[in-house]
């Protein structure tokens, strides 16, 4: 049998993940990890306790499609205080598997055959091959270190055709930790509300800013009716097994969302609504205790590196640094995978995340202070070695 004729020619044309790929090279237990994005944290007991109480009372079924009424009103109540946005619960929020589902769905849902797709670089995987998944084509542009990482409207404006439809905003990013300030979003929204483009906001990161609060690109003036926001519980609560995301827009959207959602998915695992429930609710001072103990490890990384030689600027938000590995003349995958086997510390080559990652690598911070210590002492004996 031929499989290439029965298989899709758009998902054969995509390029495995550059993360996981990496990740099928580690071989051993002596490797310190820095490199799958996932908080060291288990799930706060309150919010597994929600879980289990519901399973213990027997809520075993289906959802609603767009999930719970008491979630949706917790999400909304949340967006509300935390970022002064109003969503209605009753159709206006879309309770998903993990916040890439919600990406999913938004680009299904606004995507036709053709339609660009801005995708700002570096930035997480998963962006560029589901627009291609849904049709459209990604227009990556690359932001520099000399700009902090971070979108300009210069550059914004240089990629746009008439072709465009949709801007991703990736912020706090993955994986070099930048954000933008309100002024930096109200540029943007004069470029992004100048040609009419729709904008997805990957938010997953927002509780996880350590500079100054975050702001969300839809709170800006005319950026809410075009914007669709995306967060979740994996993150900031520590519920990544938990696959439970949400994304909040305009009922125009969110109702073909939901379309799309209930052929696919059907509802969100429903243990986990309940525990989210719970973790918006009740879980601020989780949410505190963590970042501060990141925030450390931020601190402590950042000056290490610059120590040893790898410059580094402090990252603002999510949990990664993305230093620079070019003073050492290896590229980023020879960097990663000699790093890998010669002194058995797992970090993920930059340009896994486009082509301007290059010559940089990604170290996530979400591990113990003594597994980062002694990861960053192995790569100053890297570095001296070469």
């Amino acid at each position: 049998m031929d499989y290439d004729k029965i298989l899709s020619s758009r998902a054969l044309g995509l390029k495995p993940s550059g993360i996981r790929k990496f990740f099928d090279l580690i071989d051993g237990t002596d490797v310190i990890s820095l490199g799958i994005g996932e908080p060291d944290f288990v799930t706060p007991w309150h919010i597994r306790d929600a879980g289990i109480a519901s399973l213990e009372k027997g809520y075993t079924y289906y959802t609603p499609n767009a999930g719970t009424m008491e979630l949706r009103t917790a999400i909304s109540n949340y967006m509300k205080r935390s970022f002064s946005l109003e969503y209605s619960p009753k159709n206006e929020i879309v309770v998903t598997v993990g916040g890439s589902e919600a990406i999913d769905l938004a680009m299904r849902a606004m995507i036709n055959p053709g339609d660009e797709v801005i995708v700002p670089e570096p930035s997480f995987v998963c962006y560029g091959p589901i627009a291609t998944l849904a049709g459209g084509v990604p227009v990556h542009v690359a932001t520099t270190a000399e700009d902090g990482f971070k979108l300009t409207p210069e550059k914004l404006e240089s990629v746009i055709t008439p072709k465009t439809k949709l801007l991703v905003l990736p912020y706090p990013n993955n994986p070099t930790g930048a954000i933008l300030t309100r002024s930096e979003l109200e540029a943007l929204a004069k470029v992004v509300i100048k040609h009419d483009i729709a904008v997805i906001s990957d938010e997953i990161y927002s509780e996880l800013t350590y500079s100054g609060e975050h702001v969300s690109v839809a709170s800006i003036e005319g950026m809410r009716e075009r914007t669709v926001v995306v967060n979740g519980f994996s993150k900031s609560y520590a519920m990544t097994g938990w696959r439970l995301g949400y994304a909040c827009g305009p009922c125009e959207i969110t109702k073909v969302m939901t379309r799309i959602h209930q052929y696919a998915i059907m509802s969100a695992p429903t243990t986990a609504q309940f525990a989210a429930v719970e973790a918006l609710n009740n879980g601020d001072a989780d949410i505190e205790h963590m970042r501060e103990e990141y925030n450390q490890r931020r601190r402590f990384m950042c000056d290490r590196f610059n120590a040893i030689g790898l410059e580094c600027s402090s990252p603002d938000g999510a949990f990664y640094m993305f230093p620079s590995i070019k003073s050492t003349g290896l590229s980023s995958e020879e960097f990663s995978t000699r790093l890998l086997k010669e002194k058995s510390v797992a970090v993920i080559p930059g340009n896994a995340f486009g082509d301007s990652g290059e010559g940089f690598v990604r170290c996530c911070y979400a591990a113990s202070m003594q597994n980062i210590a002694k990861a960053l002492t192995r790569i100053e004996e890297f570095i001296s070695s070469i």
